[in-house]
């Protein structure tokens, strides 16, 4: 039997950045994880919050060259409906930064993510699943298919929407679905992105591309369900002139790449984040559509809170009630943020006249409001940093007025 003061169960992205994290804060960490089977051709966006963290954790310098920053992002009201949005553009440059944040090969990020885990000197790797877990008020059992055991002090469940650990600390979930696929793919076009992203609202939900380096980018066109069936069986060819003319030839000549996607889209949230001496972290915790670039970026905010919790004085035992303490650091945001994607996904879907009227007066607002827009894409990038940075903003309209 092996022991760790912190045991992560999961190998995704969120999983080795909890146990680089958690490591490098001075715990020992055993990161019970199979290596990925299958190449993953999806991206990532993470804003600027989570590429701070990143740079603390000296994992960006490594990341930036394969990153394509995101200066702007564009909403376009593509709905067809009575009563439509303006075009909305939101720019990095009015709230201080270069960029909102950058997207990322999926390849590219698990790559770095294991050879930095691999180097680590308090990670110990268990290459194999987790066949049992036993929970006490002492201490985390995981038994793994290989025969193996490992006790930890703390267990941190990022082993996805069908937790073993979540099921094992007998944690309730709500689970919804929405009647929406999603395709996702990536698209070489002959006219360069100028690193905007831009998301088309359809009345079957967002159509999103998002920059890659070079002339290329992602996209996420969230759809019906039996379009999206019919469209994965054309030609490449033919989907890359169905994409063209839904992003209205803004990108000039569009070519589909191989390895095209489709995913049902449903949500997903735990009753609880962590309890006693478990916490859950990323969709072991919380999913929902991949909309406004939250997923990763929610899950690295748990993570951030999870490090402070456990590392804050990582010379001590992990506190026997840390799960506690970690359920009621994260409850807002992730509640916060969950309603708000559900609410506008839902609102693209809707033909009630009154919510087509509150979705267009909303953003013909931030279009108009210059402060408020300001709020919103602080916000967008930081929870909190919007009201944070309401004073020091008033301060600087007072100071140019004086002068």
């Amino acid at each position: 039997m092996k022991t760790f003061e912190v045991a992560v169960i999961g190998g995704g992205l969120a999983g080795m950045i909890a146990a680089i994290a958690l490591a490098r804060g001075g715990r020992s960490v055993a990161l019970v994880a199979p290596v990925a089977a299958k190449e993953d051709r999806r991206t990532t966006a993470l804003m600027d919050q989570s590429i701070r963290f990143l740079d603390r954790l000296t994992l960006w310098e490594k990341l930036r060259p394969a990153a394509a920053p995101l200066t702007s992002m564009r909403i376009i009201d593509g709905t067809d409906r009575l009563l439509r949005a303006p075009t909305t553009t939101f720019r990095a440059v009015e709230v201080g930064l270069d960029a909102f944040g950058y997207n990322f090969p999926n390849k590219v990020l698990t790559e770095i993510l294991e050879a930095a885990a691999a180097a680590e000197g308090n990670i110990t790797r268990f290459p194999d699943m987790a066949e049992s877990i036993g929970i006490s008020a002492e201490a985390v059992s995981i038994t793994l298919a290989g025969g193996e055991t490992v006790t930890a002090d703390f267990a941190v469940g990022a082993d996805g929407r069908g937790s073993k650990l979540r099921e094992t600390a007998a944690i309730d979930t709500r689970k919804w679905s929405y009647p929406q696929s999603a395709m996702v793919l990536n698209i070489a076009h002959s006219l360069p992105h100028q690193n905007i992203s831009t998301e088309f609202h359809t009345k079957h939900g967002p159509f999103t591309q998002v920059p890659l380096p070079g002339n290329r980018s992602s996209l996420v066109w969230v759809q019906d369900p039996a379009e999206a069936a019919a469209r994965m069986e054309l030609p490449l060819a033919e989907l890359g002139s169905l994409v063209e003319a839904q992003m209205q030839s803004m990108l000039g000549k569009v070519e589909v790449e191989e390895g095209v996607q489709v995913w049902p889209l449903s949500g997903m949230m735990a009753h609880r984040f962590g309890k006693g001496r478990i916490a859950l972290i990323g969709e072991a915790a919380h999913v929902f559509p991949p909309i406004g670039a939250q997923g990763l970026n929610l899950s690295l905010r748990d993570i951030m809170a999870l490090t402070d919790i456990l590392c804050d004085r990582a010379e001590l035992p992990v506190p026997a009630d840390a799960g506690e303490s970690f359920d009621r650091k994260r409850r807002a945001d992730i509640m916060t943020r969950t309603a708000s994607v559900d609410l506008l996904n839902r609102s693209l879907l809707s033909d009630f006249l009154p919510v087509q009227m509150l979705r267009a007066a909303g953003l013909h607002i931030l279009s108009a409001i210059p402060p408020l827009r300001s709020i919103v894409m602080r916000e967008g990038i930081e929870p909190g940093r919007g009201l944070r940075d309401i004073p020091g903003a008033l301060r600087e309209k007072l100071k140019r007025k004086k002068a």
